[in-house]
């Protein structure tokens, strides 16, 4: 995995990333998530094209006031290369929850298309539930046409990051594409079409792969041309601007106002409140995250921080309640595996509303966070 399908990270400290076993899925149960995925994604995508013209409710997901500025009425959003989310799945003591989409910049190609694919050889009767790089890969080249030129955006510095683009970037070249790893101030746009300055490459883009988080580029300095990777650009992006609008774990508040049909939504994810509108502050049966929170890095339980660090998160979201939202906690299924205890996590890709993939992670915390141990999810072609 981390010498020839860019999993950079696989040890942590004194710690593997890898899990040395699978996840078991029989077929219909992935059926029954790969559906559910698809109904959740129409429903994602309805809620932003109504909070696009609403910007009373763009304030009230929390969405950056640059980007707010961005998306005034009129103004037409740039076009997708690709659409990808992935949809936290948990088994509960209730039955499947969803605890969030990642509709920004999702990850984990590389562990569920490689690690599945390595496991599998060792448990006969399995397969991989399916190969979220080729779909994606598949979606933008068609988005490119012509140009077959590409540009895949990371920040630099956060290996990461960069781990995911370089593992696009060599299958999109092993499929004759042009790609090239770069950051947003590589990139100039001229009426809309987007061109490539580096040492490495330059000319017209085809299409772009942002793997660069939406709230970042207002930080950005100015002379950086960012604009059109959100609306106004004519050269189509992955994922496009927009998806910053369900990104926001402040979305399931505006639910009531929204005329799409949320239905599945609304029957997955736990109860969502403002801070100021929940007793989390007493009650355990809370936990809090941010609006913009990025690979469960502020996802936050009283039991699990010491009296100091809760008493400074409290201050923070007392301070700042629009930025933050309180979600009632479930209970996830315990598995018994080879290295003890375990609760799993099943992230299931859609690209372009159709089910791709599954990103697997098992943690012995009540929540998954950035220490979670990747595993590899397989499919059970038996009954046995």
């Amino acid at each position: 995995m981390e010498l020839s399908c860019f999993k950079w990270d696989v040890q942590v400290g004194d710690t593997t990333a890898l899990a040395p076993f699978p996840l078991l899925l029989d077929a219909a149960t992935w059926a029954h998530l790969a559906d559910l995925a698809e109904r959740l994604t129409h429903e994602t995508l309805a809620a932003e094209r109504e909070i696009l013209h609403r910007p009373a409710l763009q304030r009230r997901i929390s969405l950056p006031r640059a980007l707010q500025r961005l998306f005034r009425p009129g103004a037409p959003p740039t076009p997708a290369a690709a659409r990808v989310m992935r949809f936290d799945f948990h088994f509960t003591t209730e039955g499947w929850r969803v605890s969030e989409v990642n509709s920004d910049v999702p990850g984990g190609y590389t562990e569920a298309t490689h690690l599945p694919a390595l496991m599998a050889g060792f448990f006969p009767g399995t397969r991989a539930a399916g190969d979220p790089t080729k779909h994606l890969v598949d979606a933008l080249l068609g988005a490119a046409q012509d140009l077959g030129s590409l540009a895949l955006l990371s920040a630099p510095g956060f290996m990461e990051d960069h781990q995911v683009i370089a593992h696009l970037a060599r299958e999109l070249r092993d499929r004759g594409a042009a790609a090239v790893c770069a950051s947003p101030d590589h990139i100039r746009f001229h009426d809309g079409r987007a061109h490539l300055v580096s040492t490495q490459q330059g000319g017209p883009l085809g299409a772009i792969v942002r793997f660069y988080q939406a709230e970042w580029f207002p930080r950005l300095p100015s002379a950086v041309d960012w604009a059109p990777l959100f609306v106004g650009g004519r050269t189509p992006v992955c994922n496009p601007g927009i998806a910053a609008l369900s990104e926001s774990k402040r979305l399931p508040l505006v639910w009531d106002e929204l005329g799409a049909r949320l239905d599945t939504w609304r029957r997955l994810l736990p109860e969502t409140r403002d801070p100021r509108d929940a007793p989390w502050a007493r009650d355990d049966g809370w936990i809090l995250k941010s609006a913009y929170c990025n690979t469960g890095d502020t996802v936050s339980m009283r039991p699990h921080m010491t009296p100091l660090q809760w008493a400074t998160l409290a201050l923070r979201v007392s301070l700042a309640p629009s930025g933050w939202v309180a979600q009632r906690r479930f209970v996830t299924v315990p598995l018994e595996t080879p290295i003890g205890p375990r609760l799993p996590c099943i992230g299931v890709y859609t690209v372009d509303g159709r089910a791709a993939g599954v990103y697997g992670r098992v943690t012995e915390k009540p929540f998954i966070d950035g220490a979670a141990t990747d595993a590899a999810v397989l499919i059970t072609e038996t009954d046995a």
